[in-house]
């Protein structure tokens, strides 16, 4: 088991390099496979023993072999991240289907935090393909009842579309993207309606807390916008890991 523990992990950093690939790519729209990984400062190609994930940042001091310019402690980050998610999934799921396609689900998520986070929008290339993609993987693979996936998929977009009209109609200024609304439908869908209580409870939680510090330390008003989507996507991977728990809390508190 301890080997099966560490190629998962490996196998999850090595995605994770992927994922950095796709973070940067996809929102400037070019392609994900071709060309090959180069350094964005002197444009050389990275050889294959520099790009081994998290030991090649620490072997090179976190800078380029060629020209120097150092490379963001993102890289890394996202690749540990990656890896430790393949980790914990493995140990709950086990060497199956189901661990692939929750790998995937919480790999696309990460994607789509960290674009958010960049570029303050959620790829439609990602959330609208994922909302039925996920949705038959939650039926047919995951065995989750295909009427709670499809109240989930409904209602997960549809309660963000009525926050979001509810606060324009109110402020008069837009407060939720489309994009945060086809994430949520793309996890109600997945995870089920029993999730949306907790995914939006935490997100919004996690997204004022955060907020609120962040326009104290920057000393801007209430209009200051911070990204929804990476607060979605860290409650969706919690809720895999603990949902069970807090719908036993639920269910013990009443």
């Amino acid at each position: 088991m301890i080997f099966f523990d560490i190629f998962s992990f490996i196998f999850g950093a090595a995605v994770g390099s992927f994922l950095n690939v796709c973070i940067y790519r996809i929102p400037a729209e070019t392609s994900i496979v071709k060309p090959a990984s180069r350094c964005p400062s002197c444009g050389h190609p990275i050889r294959f023993y520099d790009n081994i994930p998290i030991l090649s940042f620490l072997i090179l001091r976190a800078g380029c072999r060629d020209c120097g310019a150092k490379i963001s402690w993102r890289y890394p980050l996202i690749e540990l991240i990656t890896g430790l998610l393949a980790l914990l999934l493995f140990s709950k799921f086990g060497l199956s289907l189901v661990f692939l396609v929750f790998f995937i689900f919480a790999a696309v998520l990460i994607v789509i935090a960290f674009i958010d986070l960049d570029h303050q929008i959620i790829p439609d290339i990602l959330s609208l393909p994922g909302i039925p993609v996920f949705f038959l993987a939650a039926v047919f693979i995951v065995k989750l009842p295909w009427l709670e996936a499809l109240i989930g998929l409904l209602v997960g977009g549809g309660v963000l579309l009525a926050i979001a009209f509810v606060y324009e109609l109110i402020t008069k200024r837009e407060g939720m993207g489309g994009g945060d609304i086809k994430l949520l439908a793309m996890i109600g869908g997945f995870l089920g309606w029993k999730s949306l209580i907790f995914v939006l409870l935490f997100s919004s939680l996690a997204g004022a807390v955060v907020g609120i510090t962040a326009m104290i330390i920057k000393k801007q008003d209430t209009k200051y916008a911070i990204p929804f989507g990476p607060f979605l996507s860290a409650a969706a991977v919690a809720w895999i890991f603990w949902g069970e728990v807090f719908i036993r809390f639920l269910i013990y508190r009443n």
